[in-house]
């Protein structure tokens, strides 16, 4: 295994693990958000579910992002 090839298994598992943080991150984002309009207009639980769908979305979007990037 020469030098080259250890630097790209490197880098492929750190793309990997930055795209599952970014899809963690986006979909508690949502999630924090709802909870917080659902307390602040009394609509609970829907707030907290549209904005959760949208954070999961929004990760997933990243992710697809950076697979179009990369190959």
């Amino acid at each position: 295994m020469g030098q080259d090839e250890g630097g790209g298994v490197l880098k492929g598992l750190a793309t990997l693990a930055s795209m599952g943080i970014t899809l963690v991150v986006a979909t508690f984002i949502g999630l924090a958000i709802g909870i917080y309009l659902d307390k602040k207009f009394s609509t609970k639980p829907w707030l907290t579910i549209i904005f959760l769908i949208f954070g999961i979305a929004a990760g997933f979007r990243n992710i697809y992002t950076v697979i179009r990037k990369y190959g």
